[in-house]
């Protein structure tokens, strides 16, 4: 396929009033196309505003939750009223959460997969009839490399984005009929308030985000990929590491993943072997007290 032509293309982004939404929704305009930039605060979509218009740039705002239906109509009547259909439809609104499964709440699972799964397959489906009236269209997915493998302390999160990529892969062969590509991001660690605005914050393995990509190297990366019409992109040497290592030998990452987790809890499994011992030695002690010979009498 020849490479996407960007300028004057019809995009909407998902959660863009901060971090990769507020750069994928710049870069957008920086590439010549007409922006629709939805996010529910207010404030942060003015300051979002404010900076692509100062530039040139062409964006309409929407203040609405991607959870709320009314919410998606009214991103979806913004970019016909205003820019007469859509071309590419970014999917980048989320949350997560850390701390490992069995200390996590369960509302909390539900809570991630209602605004990055069920959330973002509604978008995919309310968007289709502007999507196949436009031009050369295209579903940007944004997932993460822990949608190729699952990560301890991130397994609420993990679960969402790997729920994203198995729905991106089948949507992609059932929507070439009707000419809409899929293309999945995979960002790794980014330098975002993501990490700061997660329901809930409890795992004992820390990632440190500031090592990360920049928000605006992965909205480059997603619309250098946009462009060249890929169907998937993993960015970061470290992230493509982890999906290289996780296709070949897995074995190497759950063995360094299972290691760094004992030595985490490495008291606490400490405590419950010294416990198992006593409760085995209690056992044996009961037991040849019931079975010893009685004397006579007793």
């Amino acid at each position: 396929m020849p490479r996407r032509e960007l300028t004057g293309k019809r995009v909407l982004v998902t959660g863009a009033s901060q971090g990769i939404g507020y750069a994928l929704a710049v870069e957008a305009a920086r590439r010549g196309c007409q922006v629709v930039a939805a996010a529910r605060s207010k404030d942060l979509l003015d300051l979002l505003a404010r900076e692509i218009r100062a530039a040139g740039g062409t964006i309409v705002t929407v203040v609405a939750d991607v959870c709320d239906p009314t919410g998606r109509d009214a991103m979806f009547a913004a970019a016909e009223q205003e820019f007469g259909g859509l071309d590419i439809l970014i999917n980048n609104a989320g949350i997560g959460a850390t701390g490992h499964f069995i200390e996590t709440k369960p509302e909390t699972l539900r809570q991630i997969f209602e605004v990055n799964v069920f959330a973002t397959g509604e978008m995919i489906r309310e968007g289709l009839p502007l999507l196949r009236r436009g031009d050369r269209p295209l579903i940007v997915n944004i997932s993460s490399v822990f949608g190729r493998r699952g990560y301890p302390a991130r397994s609420l999160y993990s679960a969402s984005k790997f729920a994203i990529q198995g729905l991106s892969d089948a949507i992609r062969a059932e929507l070439s009929k009707e000419g809409i590509g899929v293309l999945v991001v995979n960002p790794g660690l980014t330098r975002t308030n993501f990490s700061q605005n997660m329901l809930e914050r409890s795992a004992r393995i820390s990632l440190d985000h500031q090592r990360g990509s920049t928000p605006e190297q992965v909205a480059v990366a997603t619309f250098n990929a946009i462009a060249a019409d890929r169907p998937e992109v993993t960015l970061t040497p470290r992230g493509k590491l982890l999906v290289l290592v996780n296709r070949f030998v897995p074995w190497v990452f759950e063995f360094f993943a299972r290691r760094k987790i004992r030595e985490l809890f490495k008291d606490e499994i400490a405590a419950r072997q010294s416990n198992g011992l006593r409760q085995h030695a209690g056992g044996e002690y009961q037991n040849q007290g019931a079975d010893a010979p009685r004397s006579p009498g007793t």
